[in-house]
């Protein structure tokens, strides 16, 4: 049974009342999610989720990915046309996927008439080769090819982003890029994340010899690196029939400070399995390098949207198992 429906959108909605000083980072706090709370979290329904009491960070529970795709898009447009009326610029950190929102971004673009002549894009991350070189075209995680025809392609000329202002992360772009953001505010951050809570590619760095704090994730920028194993494993299965030998392995990214650097944050998924334990450790857990995500608690105005496949989770559905 689904709570807190919205009379307007159809969606779901709930609103954490923690205290801002509460939420600086602790750099003292330990690395590593404890196995016992992480299965407390994960033990609680879907449905329990929305208004529960521990929450740290802004959350709402849709229904499908139609519905997100449809929400994703009205929230962007709705940045757009209200800088429009006020002749102002929109600045706008945008991710290749969810996939979900790209046609129902479009439609409301061409069918409202509105204008993305003054709309500046920073793309958040990009794939590359083990030479750490952008991929081929034709690669399904190229991410120019894949936004070229399925975020850019479809809006009528005459409103379109001019190119100019398509801001492309690349090693050859990066310092361009970092210039470009800094020169005024983002307005907003659109994201996902990842199975270790990455969003952008700030993933949880996992290198033998060199461990990062709190604090440096929490001011990480833009980089290339090497992209870590449960990643590859997890885009493998993803799209690839688990063929690990065709994921990237290196990627260029934004980091969070660039992300978190935005007036708005949003992210959503629609991925289910995924990213569903990730989900449950962003919305209880204090900061922890090990899920970079918790760093969106430490923002005043960011929002976890989720799916009911992406809230829902095994241990909530199986009390009888025995973990400990």
């Amino acid at each position: 049974m689904l709570l807190l429906t919205s009379t307007r959108t159809g969606m779901f909605e709930s609103f954490s009342t923690f205290n801002m000083d509460e939420k600086k980072l602790c750099l003292a706090s330990s690395s590593y999610v404890s196995t016992r709370e992480l299965q407390r979290w994960c033990a609680i329904p879907a449905e329990n989720l929305l208004g529960h009491p521990e929450l740290r960070v802004r959350y709402r529970q849709v229904a499908d990915s139609k519905e997100l795709g449809a929400l994703m898009a009205r929230e962007l447009v709705e940045v757009i046309e209200e800088n429009n009326k006020q002749e102002r610029a929109t600045r706008a950190i945008i991710p290749c996927g969810p996939t979900c929102w790209y046609e129902p971004f479009r439609s409301l673009v061409n069918a409202r008439d509105v204008s993305l002549k003054d709309l500046h894009v920073f793309h958040m991350d990009e794939c590359l080769d083990w030479q750490g070189k952008p991929l081929r075209a034709g690669h399904p995680y190229n991410f120019k090819t894949f936004m070229e025809r399925h975020f850019y392609g479809g809006i009528r000329p005459e409103l379109a982003v001019p190119e100019g202002q398509r801001y492309w992360l690349l090693p050859a772009t990066m310092e361009q890029v970092r210039a470009a953001i800094n020169e005024a505010p983002v307005d907003i951050t659109v994201g996902g994340w990842g199975q270790d809570g990455h969003v952008a590619y700030n993933q949880a760095r996992r290198h033998p010899f060199h461990h990062t704090t709190l604090e440096e994730i929490a001011n990480s920028t833009i980089r290339i690196q090497e992209n870590n194993i449960d990643t590859i494993i997890a885009l493998a299965q993803r799209t690839f029939g688990a063929a690990y030998q065709f994921v990237p392995p290196m990627s260029v990214t934004l980091g969070i400070r660039e992300c978190l650097s935005a007036k708005k944050v949003r992210v959503y998924s629609d991925t289910g399995a995924w990213k569903q334990t990730a989900l449950r450790v962003a919305l209880f857990s204090e900061p922890t390098p090990e899920y970079p995500m918790t760093l969106l608690q430490t923002h005043p105005d960011a929002i976890v949207t989720a799916t009911l496949e992406t809230a829902r989770h095994p241990v909530s559905e199986n009390p009888d198992w025995e973990l400990f």
